[in-house]
């Protein structure tokens, strides 16, 4: 199942679509959705908290405020989807460009589904710690953090395949130039 996800998003690696959805990736961003000091306080924003840190974070939203946060939280999975799949197609396309079409690493192009992943379960996680509020369940205030902490983690993987990429892609037009020379 991997490797036919794998290969459809191969498939689907073209240019324009990656360039398409990178300007939709800026639109969504940049989109005035909240205020931007309930925002700035928001916990998936932050790295490695403490459900104490959590609980605390989430009473200083207010009753309006925690309202507000669960349906960013909600609006915030279109946001993932856009941008793991920008990741995904981006990493497709250098791979294919830098790498054997039977080489193992072009499988690597699904590793930002896993920080996809990560990101829709710490929403999840900190959307039942706003809804349960006063209520505070530590072990869910625990998965949040895990699931927010691994979301960043998982960044630096995902950006050193796009270095990676981008330096063996860089490589190979060189040395084509210089061949040809």
């Amino acid at each position: 199942m991997l490797t036919k996800l794998s290969k459809w998003l191969h498939k689907m690696a073209k240019g324009w679509i990656i360039l398409l959805i990178i300007g939709l990736f800026v639109v969504l961003v940049n989109l005035p959705v909240a205020d931007p000091d309930l925002i700035s306080k928001s916990l998936d924003g932050q790295f490695g908290y403490s459900p104490e840190q959590a609980f605390s974070a989430i009473k200083t939203y207010g009753e309006d405020g925690r309202e507000q946060m669960v349906w960013i939280h909600f609006a915030d999975f279109i946001l993932i989807i856009v941008y793991t799949s920008m990741f995904c197609l981006a990493i497709s396309w250098l791979f294919q460009r830098s790498f054997d079409p039977e080489s193992k690493a072009q499988r690597m192009n699904l590793v930002p589904l896993l920080g996809g992943l990560f990101d829709v379960m710490e929403n999840i996680w900190i959307t039942i710690l706003l809804v349960a509020h006063p209520a505070e369940p530590k072990f869910v205030a625990w998965l949040a953090t895990i699931f927010t902490t691994g979301k960043y983690i998982l960044g630096i993987p995902i950006f050193l395949l796009l270095i990676i990429g981008i330096v063996r892609f860089l490589t190979i037009k060189l040395k084509r130039s210089n061949s040809e020379k």
